[in-house]
């Protein structure tokens, strides 16, 4: 294998460092991604003039769409909305029930899915190995979720798109920043790393 496939192999992270993983560690993986997105979801900071509260939900779905890819990270937001929606506490604060699937802050739940098939269609094409690439992957991801969720507010609460826009992403902005800078930043930190500890198996 050449410097060149080492340095900049396709897939995403666990492709490479687990290849050819059997199906019970795609199982844990999966298993896995929906525990981070559900602990992360504890984090939360509810906002007085929204329904829609501050959160470590979106930073939990860039974690797991980049590292498992465009198959497992999609299911392990899916099997994460699957737990949370039959009672599991792993919704924002420790919630839970599909209430809230249909809620005010639905669209943005179900977001999660569609937005970890695009991250991780777009990390497995290496486009997490450079900051500005990978934030701007993080970025769009982030955005698909905003649609989705703003959308879910004009047909819960009956709001007009600007209503919602100021409801549901304005306010969440600057944090969104912080978050996807954050993972745009570990992500090729990660995957030198990786190339390092693979050369120095050579």
């Amino acid at each position: 294998m050449s410097s060149h496939a080492l340095a900049h192999p396709r897939g995403a992270l666990a492709d490479v460092v687990l290849p050819g993983a059997r199906a019970y560690v795609d199982v844990l993986l999966i298993g896995g991604g929906a525990l981070l997105v559900a602990l992360l979801a504890q984090v939360r900071i509810p906002l007085g003039f929204t329904p829609v509260p501050i959160t470590g939900q979106t930073f939990g779905v860039v974690l797991v769409a980049g590292s498992l890819g465009a198959r497992r990270g999609p299911a392990a937001l899916l099997l994460y909305l699957l737990l949370g929606g039959v009672g599991l506490p792993f919704y924002a604060g420790g919630e839970g029930g599909f209430t809230h699937v249909f809620g005010a802050t639905g669209g943005y739940l179900l977001g999660f899915v569609p937005a970890a098939a695009l991250i991780g269609w777009l990390c497995e094409r290496g486009l997490d190995r450079s900051p500005w690439k990978a934030f701007l992957v993080f970025q769009a991801g982030s955005l698909l979720v905003f649609a989705l969720g703003m959308l879910g507010l004009v047909l819960t609460l009956g709001v007009t798109l600007r209503e919602a826009a100021t409801l549901g992403w304005f306010p969440f902005i600057p944090g969104d920043l912080i978050k996807t800078a954050l993972a745009a930043g570990l992500f090729p930190a990660t995957w030198a790393l990786v190339g390092r500890f693979s050369r120095d198996r050579r």
